[in-house]
């Protein structure tokens, strides 16, 4: 029987725990994700090459594979929403409000689905204030609070759309209170766990 086909599109987080999603999948899945992996891990903060970057930006990239024949896969694990709620420290502008994002992620549905593509979606990992925004020299600001209604945002459209939902983020919480190696990404032994429980998801699910 062939290996089942994993294409994975999301932020920085997913593509430090990549190597060890892809290692624990392997000979269950075919793994792949969106390139371009040696320049995004050179800086991880600005969002580019294999990085998927806010909902925007992941829409125009499916838009984009659409118009060149769709993504050769049976499974899309995707997950965006880090990027999305980035805050102005001047203005308090959101990089993408909750009602664009909430429009973004009914037009991804709508795209992976048009596809062909299983959507298996993974909520956006947590953010801690005082670790991100007392960082210095950070451009911008990330509020827990912000990552919980996003969250909901993106829980209701999942539930409403019966679309399948990993919970990163709670699972993330409950793995303790030293987590973070930055203002935001995680340590290696965090990444490994991230992975381990996603594969775990993904082969109770479609194996």
């Amino acid at each position: 029987m062939p290996l089942r086909r994993l294409f994975v599109l999301g932020d920085s987080i997913s593509i430090q725990y990549g190597p060890y999603l892809e290692q624990f999948l392997a000979g269950r899945f075919q793994y792949a994700r969106k390139t371009g992996m040696e320049p995004a891990l050179q800086n991880l903060d600005p969002p580019h090459d294999a990085n998927g970057r806010d909902s925007t930006h992941v829409l125009i990239y499916l838009r984009a594979m659409q118009a060149h024949g769709g993504i050769p896969a049976d499974a899309l694990l995707l997950n965006c929403g880090l990027h999305d709620l980035k805050t102005d420290p001047a203005t308090g502008e959101k990089q993408v409000p909750p009602d664009l994002y909430e429009s973004n992620l009914l037009t991804i549905m709508q795209l992976v689905g048009d596809m062909g593509l299983k959507l298996v979606w993974v909520r956006t990992t947590p953010v801690d204030d005082a670790v991100h925004n007392t960082r210095p020299g950070m451009e911008f600001y990330r509020y827990a609070d912000d990552c919980e209604i996003y969250n909901a945002i993106a829980d209701d459209l999942m539930r409403a759309f019966k679309q399948p939902s990993i919970d990163l983020y709670g699972f993330t919480r409950r793995l303790g209170s030293d987590l973070y190696c930055d203002h935001v990404h995680f340590h290696e032994a965090i990444r490994e766990k991230q992975a381990a429980y996603i594969a775990g998801w993904l082969e109770a699910h479609f194996i």
